[in-house]
């Protein structure tokens, strides 16, 4: 009698239809880059618009401009999620998220990055089991108080080392009050369950460390591009006349240039001579700007949008926003 499970394999309904590759985010975004390639010869006059080009090059700028960075962000997360092991990470911050959150707050002020950096590296930790409060308080302090952001701010306000230390001050005390206010109300289903990474199980960590880097990549890449629209758009859109006349408004400049940073976008790097150049307003309105921007801006919220979701993302923008300008306003007040 001939055994059944050897000639199982030879049956047709039996073998294995052969995966088919699916059309990605990446391969839509480079056939369309592909078409508008080809196609310029017919849109030539259409471009031409100077409010377009003007959009084209905002555009670009951001998301060249913050490219790096986020490349930088998701070599970090994925180093943490392939070769950092979670028993250092829980040795490395205190136990009680009350004394955790300072201590991450004041660890972004050794590594250079932006914002754009800090969402992976953020979802990184809290996929190693970092407390979210702890790592959302880094996500807030890395990209506002790294040694490249303080000595940009000190190169774009000569002769002013109080706006150093205020920006300082407001930004620390702004990632630490909201890492506290998380670890208070903070509920995990805000948080999507579908960020948590694990590793593949038997993989290399060099396997691990791809995997993880080309999904936090091509993930948080997507998102980058977003808000590099929405704020290229806006920049666009809001009329310069109309911000200089805000600028005589007693008590509502800070707001309006906390507002501005929101929609502009600005990397934290640079975003000390864009506040420089806005001479029209006071000095603890120019702060606010430089607060707000690398905590909550048009690309960042897209970006935690699209990592932690949207019930996350409006919820800790908005508080952050809130608690950044009275941080902004306070330390205007006492140090400028």
């Amino acid at each position: 009698m001939t055994d059944q499970s050897t000639i199982a394999p030879d049956r047709p309904s039996d073998v294995a239809a052969p995966s088919k590759r699916r059309i990605g985010s990446l391969e839509l975004l480079v056939g369309g880059m592909l078409v508008l390639l080809a196609g310029q010869y017919w849109l030539g006059d259409w471009l031409d618009t100077p409010g377009l080009q003007a959009w084209a090059t905002v555009f670009v700028a951001i998301c060249v401009q913050a490219l790096p960075f986020l490349v930088l962000g998701t070599l970090l997360s994925a180093a943490i999620t392939a070769l950092v092991p979670t028993a250092f990470l829980e040795r490395a911050l205190p136990k009680r998220a009350a004394l955790a959150v300072p201590v991450a707050g004041l660890t972004g002020a050794v590594l250079p990055g932006c914002e754009c950096a800090s969402v992976p590296v953020a979802d990184g930790l809290i996929s190693r089991g970092v407390a979210p409060a702890a790592a959302l308080a880094f996500l807030l302090s890395a990209p506002a108080i790294n040694p490249v952001v303080l000595t940009a701010t000190a190169v774009a306000f000569p002769g002013r080392p109080e706006m150093v230390l205020a920006r300082f001050a407001a930004s620390l005390a702004t990632a630490v009050v909201v890492g506290w206010l998380w670890a208070r109300f903070g509920r995990p289903e805000w948080l999507r369950p579908s960020v948590r990474r694990a590793q593949p199980t038997g993989a290399g960590r060099w396997t691990a460390f791809r995997a993880a880097f080309a999904h936090e990549f091509l993930h948080a890449s997507g998102f980058l591009v977003v808000g590099g629209i929405t704020a290229a758009t806006l920049n666009v859109v809001v009329p310069r006349q109309f911000l200089s006349g805000l600028a005589q408004l007693p008590g509502v400049s800070v707001l309006v240039l906390a507002l501005l940073a929101v929609v502009l976008a600005v990397c934290s790097e640079a975003d000390a001579f864009v506040a420089a150049s806005l001479s029209a307003f006071p000095l603890a309105a120019r702060l606010a700007f430089m607060v707000v921007g690398p905590m909550v801006d048009v690309k960042l919220v897209a970006m935690q949008t699209g990592t932690f979701g949207w019930s996350f993302a409006w919820r800790f923008s908005a508080t952050t926003f809130t608690v950044a300008v009275a941080a902004s306003a306070l330390a205007g007040w006492w140090l400028l």
